[in-house]
């Protein structure tokens, strides 16, 4: 994928302070904080999908919502075509929030309960003057056939449809902005598993013809690799491997990914790995390791990752990865 990079991850921290009791306030001591991101790294190329994954807590969906500001980065900063977007105001400000919209996770509680479908697509399209009045009935019977829904539904509740049928309501209510980014939070995870595929192929529909960019977030990494052109891999809020796709699931370049892609569970069950994503518990986010984030659970490390901390470094082409040894996952070459 050789698109123009599109938006950039510049060192991006945000960290959410914990409530204080009164002796700790008293004590004078820093006040306590999760550190939900640690510096994160990257570029999002126009037009590819671009997969996040990691364990649960690791930072994916704080990251979404901070390329869309829905949060605000307490460190770094996220550039979108060249500008800082904590700097927007104003209709720049407002442009941005239309090309660049987020579908989020659970269908069942992000569409308004109290609102059919078509005020739901019609509020979309009539705070951001998509169409004229009289023109918004038929843009949104475009948007549910769209979305592979059929023209009634615009008369139904949210509540009369399926899990999966929702989330092409959600996905409907983002398209009608016309967005050049779409970055789906953990799209499919709460659908049943019969009903994923569909979206996921919908989602890849929808990009090859709308040509859209997609930062698709999730934990499966099956769907991640059917899906995305790279792949970034996420642990305690920082990025520790990303490349393309193929690249990464064949030859991982980081102790953490190679953990990851050992504990991926099988479709046969024959072939089932009963290994766990890696050794140990999870550091807390409140209080981080020294040296490098991962060093406590990997079975690789050695005195220098216990003391500095790595950064993403060049390991073949487009392909980087935050690990002191140089050569892990190197395939090997044939003379």
């Amino acid at each position: 994928m050789t698109g123009e990079v599109l938006i950039t991850a510049e060192n991006v921290g945000k960290r959410f302070p914990l409530r204080q009791g009164v002796l700790h306030r008293l004590s004078g001591q820093p006040a306590p904080a999760v550190h939900a991101l640690n510096g994160v790294s990257l570029e999002i190329r126009r037009g590819e999908t671009l997969g996040i994954v990691g364990e649960s807590g690791c930072g994916k969906s704080t990251l979404a919502r901070c390329l869309v500001r829905l949060h605000d980065c307490d460190a770094g900063r996220i550039v979108f075509e060249g500008q800082d977007i904590a700097l927007l105001q104003g209709k720049v400000r407002r442009a941005f929030n239309r090309r660049v919209q987020m579908i989020f996770q659970d269908p069942y509680s992000s569409l308004n309960p109290r609102m059919k479908v078509r005020g739901i697509l019609g509020e979309a399209l009539g705070v951001h003057k998509m169409r004229p009045a009289a023109g918004i009935p038929g843009r949104i019977e475009e948007l549910l056939a769209l979305v592979r829904l059929n023209p009634d539904a615009a008369d139904r509740y949210p509540h009369e449809f399926s899990g999966g049928q929702r989330q092409r309501i959600g996905i409907a209510r983002a398209l009608a902005v016309e967005p050049e980014v779409l970055v789906a939070d953990e799209l499919v995870s709460a659908l049943d598993v019969s009903v994923q595929a569909q979206v996921v192929n919908l989602l890849l529909d929808l990009q090859e013809r709308l040509h859209l960019t997609v930062v698709f977030v999730a934990h499966d990494l099956r769907l991640v690799r059917h899906i995305s052109h790279r792949v970034a891999v996420m642990y305690l809020g920082k990025v520790v491997e990303i490349g393309p796709t193929e690249a990464l699931f064949s030859a991982p370049r980081h102790p953490y990914t190679r953990a990851l892609l050992d504990a991926a569970p099988e479709l046969d069950p024959a072939r089932r790995s009963r290994k766990v994503a890696a050794r140990g518990e999870l550091p807390s986010p409140i209080n981080l390791p020294q040296g490098c984030l991962f060093h406590t659970r990997c079975p690789h490390a050695f005195d220098r990752c216990r003391t500095e901390r790595p950064e993403l470094s060049p390991r073949g082409t487009g392909h980087l990865a935050a690990c002191h040894l140089a050569d892990f996952g190197k395939p090997e070459t044939r003379t």
